[in-house]
C-alpha cells in the first residue's frame, strides 16, 4: 500500500517518490545565479508554497535534475512545477525536449504562465490542487484507464 502524504479536499494524496534522479553538479554555479535573480512570478509562487504552506507538501526551489534546473520540485510526488515567462515564447522546441526528458524519468510537469501567477494566483493554486488530485489522488492500481 502506498503512503498517503496529505489530503486535498478530503482526497488522500499518495507518495510517488522517484529515486536516483540524474544530477549535473556543473549546474550548481548557474543555480546560485538563478536564485539571486528573484524572478517575480517565482517569488510569488514560492511565498504560497514554502515551508509546507500548501497542503503540507514540501516544495524545493531551483532543483537540478539531469542537465536542467527546474523551478520547483516536490520530491514526495515526483512533480515539477514550471513557471513560464516570456523567455519561453521562442523556446518551444527546447521546452518540449526538456519536458519529454523529465517525463522519461517518471516525473510529471505542471506548467504555469508567469502572467497567471502574477494576476490569477488563486486560480493557479486551484489548478495545481486539481492536477495533484488527478495524478496522485488515487493509487496506481485503482486508476481507471
Amino acid at each position: 500500500m502506498k503512503e498517503i502524504i496529505t489530503n486535498i479536499n478530503g482526497i488522500p494524496i499518495y507518495r510517488n517518490f522517484v529515486e536516483n534522479l540524474p544530477y549535473n553538479p556543473l549546474l550548481k554555479i548557474l543555480l546560485k545565479e538563478k536564485r539571486k535573480a528573484r524572478i517575480l512570478g517565482e517569488v510569488i509562487f514560492w511565498k504560497k508554497v514554502r515551508a509546507k504552506k500548501f497542503h503540507k507538501i514540501d516544495f524545493d526551489r531551483q532543483r537540478i535534475i539531469g542537465n536542467y534546473i527546474v523551478d520547483f520540485y516536490v520530491k514526495t510526488l515526483g512533480l515539477i512545477v514550471e513557471i513560464d515567462g516570456s523567455s519561453h515564447d521562442e523556446k518551444q522546441i527546447y521546452d518540449d525536449i526538456r519536458q519529454e526528458y523529465l517525463e522519461s524519468l517518471g516525473l510529471l510537469v505542471f506548467k504555469i504562465a508567469d502572467f497567471d501567477v502574477k494576476n490569477n494566483l488563486g486560480i493557479v493554486m486551484k489548478e495545481l490542487e486539481d492536477f495533484i488530485i488527478q495524478h496522485y489522488g488515487t493509487t496506481p492500481s485503482s486508476k481507471i484507464e
